[in-house]
This record gives C-alpha cells, sequence and structure tokens, in this order.
C-alpha cells in the first residue's frame, strides 16, 4: 500500500471514529428527544423536520435512539477491549517470561476459549449470567483476553532475544522488571492496533447480543435492538432498519481503517516502504 493510501486510510479512520465518540459523549449532555418517552401520535413517522431520522413503532426519535445507542456501544466495547487487555496481556507477558508449564497453561486455556466462535461464547455467557450491559461487557472481555495474551506472548518471545533485554539480563534485572520496563514498551505499537481492532469487533457483538435480547436492555437504546425492533416492519418503516445498520456498518468501518492505518503507521517493518 502506498504512503498516500495509507495516510488516505487513517485519516478517514480517525475521522469517522471521532465522529462516533463525539456523538457517543455528546449524547450525555444533550439529544434532540428524550429517548424514554413515548409519542405515540407519530409512530414510525418518516423523516421531518422535527425527527430527521424519522420516529420508531412508539414514536421515540430515531436520531435520539442512535445517539444514545452510540453511547452504549461505546461504554461497552471500551470496557470490554480494557477487560481483555487488563487479564490478556499480563498474562502473555508472563507465558513469554517464565515458559515451560506456565507457558502451556496459558496457550491451553487459550485455545480452549477460541474453540468456541466469539458471538456464540458470549451469548453462552450472558444467557448463564443474565442479560444486561454489565454481562455483555463481561462475555465480550473474556473472549478479548486469549486475543491480547496470545498476541502478547507471541510478539514478546522475539523481544526476549534483544540485545538490550539480554543486556538488562546481565545487569541483573528479573524478569518481572524486564517484561514491564523493556518488553511492554516494545509491544506498545502492536497492543494499540489490536485494541483498535478488539474495540470494532466489540460493537459488533454488542449488538448482535441486544439484538437477540442479552446485551442492552430497554429502556436504554442500542443499535441491535432498534435493528431487532424494525425487522417486524421493515415493509412498513424500513428506514428504522436502515438508519442504525447504517450506524453499525459505518463506525466498524471507520475504526477498521483506523486500525489499518495504524497499523502501517507504527509497524516498524513498514518503515522501507515509507
Amino acid at each position: 500500500m502506498s504512503a498516500p493510501r495509507r495516510s488516505a486510510s487513517l485519516i478517514v479512520g480517525a475521522a469517522i471514529s471521532a465522529l462516533f465518540v463525539i456523538a457517543a459523549l455528546g449524547s450525555l449532555a444533550w439529544t434532540p428527544y428524550d429517548v424514554a418517552a413515548f409519542d405515540i401520535a407519530h409512530r414510525l413517522q418518516g423523516p421531518s423536520a422535527g425527527h430527521w431520522f424519522g420516529a420508531d413503532h412508539f414514536g421515540r426519535d430515531t436520531l435520539s435512539m442512535i445517539l444514545v445507542g452510540a453511547r452504549n456501544a461505546l461504554a461497552v466495547s471500551l470496557v470490554a477491549v480494557l477487560l481483555g487487555a487488563g487479564v490478556g496481556v499480563p498474562l502473555g507477558l508472563l507465558a513469554a517470561a517464565r515458559r515451560g508449564g506456565i507457558d502451556e497453561l496459558v496457550m491451553r486455556s487459550n485455545d480452549v476459549v477460541f474453540a468456541f466462535p466469539s458471538l456464540i461464547l458470549a451469548i453462552l455467557l450472558t444467557a448463564v449470567l443474565g442479560p444486561g450491559a454489565i454481562n455483555a461487557v463481561i462475555a465480550i472481555g473474556v473472549f478479548n483476553i486469549p486475543v491480547f495474551a496470545r498476541l502478547t506472548r507471541g510478539s514478546a518471545l522475539s523481544l526476549w532475544t534483544r540485545d538490550y533485554v539480554l543486556a538488562a539480563r546481565t545487569a541483573g534485572k528479573g524478569t518481572a522488571r524486564i517484561s514491564l520496563e523493556h518488553i511492554l514498551p516494545g509491544l506498545a505499537s502492536i497492543l494499540i492496533v489490536q485494541a483498535t481492532l478488539q474495540f470494532s469487533l466489540g460493537i459488533i457483538a454488542e449488538a448482535g447480543l441486544s439484538y437477540v435480547g442479552l446485551g442492552v436492555q430497554p429502556p436504554a437504546a442500542s443499535w441491535g435492538k432498534m435493528l431487532a425492533d424494525a425487522q417486524t416492519l421493515i415493509g412498513v418503516a424500513p428506514l428504522q432498519a436502515i438508519f442504525p445498520g447504517l450506524a453499525i456498518v459505518i463506525t466498524v468501518l471507520g475504526l477498521n481503517l483506523l486500525g489499518d492505518g495504524l497499523r502501517d503507521r507504527l509497524d516498524p517493518r513498514l518503515d522501507g516502504e515509507r
């Protein structure tokens, strides 16, 4: 990929992601209408000056629902990524530093989690724990743990053979100190890119869980729940499905573009191509 194309991918992805974050955070202070207020007189109304994206089957403003849905998607996905990285990265560093039985235990535990498709695992956990945003965070975060653990271990193993790490060991530094002071900083760029990609997958997972009724619960708004409510009305009010669907597609596309752009910018192996 050429340098201008890489830059364009990063800029477009950053712009879309920033718009998503601004919309999510802005909904904390303002939305055109209260998403909990029903207005049956305007149910299934099309786009108008009063309701730019129309109104749903309860008369709730669709634009307001999308803004609040962005907030919930951001909160669930962000906390799930932090949970996955907060547990997975230390496990990966431990496995790479200790090797032997600890490494085997970590990797085989990862294999058990990876044996289940991510969405199926999330549905299984939320079905056991019960529906709700907190349990959705746990379910998505659990799948993120082996992703970060495996990535951290694989990348850390190559860093342990570097001269500066060998010099640190010769200077008498312990494995824990070397992992924190030398290995982890060397993994920062890789982990940032992976976190961006997992964030986009978290949005899809949150929407999927809400679609089947296991994620964010009413009266809170969720893009997945909006799609579920609109599926029976697709012949009457198709825009009620199109708008939240577009919100998911555009947001995930933007985050993927951002992740690709960051990878191309931060990956040292691409320096020769720039």
